[in-house]
């Protein structure tokens, strides 16, 4: 009995180490393209981070064996084009916000996503925590440590884009695969690296660069999904959820260790309301129920 629960814990323990070094991972990379800014800028940043991450994950994935049936293809284009819009309006952000506040914000989106599930009394405990939370993050009226309201404006749309990517990204990986991803960031990388290079112009050609915007991708795109992606199965969808809801206070401890940035008592009281609604919507909320086809 005793050594199957410990097989059990262990075979638990593994893959949540992993979702956990992927979000440290994910929150380093936005420190260190954060840190290049005043070099290329947020859009050339975009555009190399996009541009060498869909080359790692093309090697990984090798999507160039996948079918697309005419049906499928809808979703897929989608998703791509969420991703891009993500990445691109997340680094927007990221010029005149925090990093924990812009990743808090940016977590509306999942978190929207999850509330709509379920329509429950107590979901409605999770919705009033994340409204308290972004009304104290948001600059609507009063003194919040000078946060920028359009840099909150990109994180809240890189947010809407992220609920996009979650509804199309299902449905497209469904139907191709772990492959999604690469294809997804393909489409990405073609419309959104020529508007990021245009904006950014010469500052790209510069190649002391390139090592930095290689560690952006691998810390940002290749090594996180590649852990997700061995981690995903071996979890109960609810457990991923709830790491992922500490994404936001990860983000913030990283712009701290990493840039500097320190938020003020009620930005922090503001962020645990966020992370405590994505947590309790996570375990509280449940699938809607389907239908099984009787044939």
């Amino acid at each position: 009995m005793s050594s199957s629960v410990t097989t059990k814990a262990s075979s638990t323990l593994v893959p949540v180490c992993l979702l956990i070094i992927a979000m440290i991972s994910i929150q380093s990379g936005a420190s260190l393209a954060k840190s290049l800014f005043p070099l290329v800028g947020a859009e050339g940043i975009t555009t190399l981070r996009l541009s060498i991450g869909t080359l790692i994950l093309f090697i990984i994935f090798r999507p160039w064996r996948m079918r697309f049936a005419a049906g499928s293809r809808l979703p897929l284009l989608i998703y791509g084009l969420s991703l891009g819009a993500m990445n691109y309006l997340f680094y927007l952000s990221l010029r005149t916000v925090p990093l924990g506040i812009a990743v808090a914000l940016e977590f509306t989106g999942p978190l929207a996503v999850a509330m709509f599930s379920s329509r429950r009394p107590i979901d409605f405990i999770w919705v009033a925590l994340a409204i308290a939370g972004l009304w104290f993050l948001l600059p609507l009226g009063h003194d919040m440590g000078s946060i920028d309201p359009v840099g909150a404006a990109c994180a809240l749309g890189a947010g809407a884009c992220w609920a996009i990517y979650i509804i199309f990204g299902q449905k497209a990986g469904g139907d191709h695969g772990p492959g999604t991803v690469a294809v997804g960031s393909l489409i990405a990388a073609i419309v959104f690296c020529p508007i990021g290079a245009w904006q950014a112009g010469s500052a790209l050609l510069n190649v002391d660069i390139l090592p930095l915007a290689l560690a952006v991708a691998v810390l940002s795109t290749a090594l996180p999904y590649s852990l997700e992606i061995i981690a995903l199965p071996k979890i109960p969808a609810r457990t991923f959820g709830t790491l992922m809801s500490l994404e936001p206070a990860m983000a913030a401890l990283s712009g701290m260790i990493f840039l500097n940035e320190h938020l003020n008592q009620t930005q922090w009281l503001a962020l645990a309301a966020i992370i405590t609604a994505s947590m309790g919507a996570t375990l509280t909320i449940k699938p809607k129920p389907q239908v099984e086809s009787l044939s």
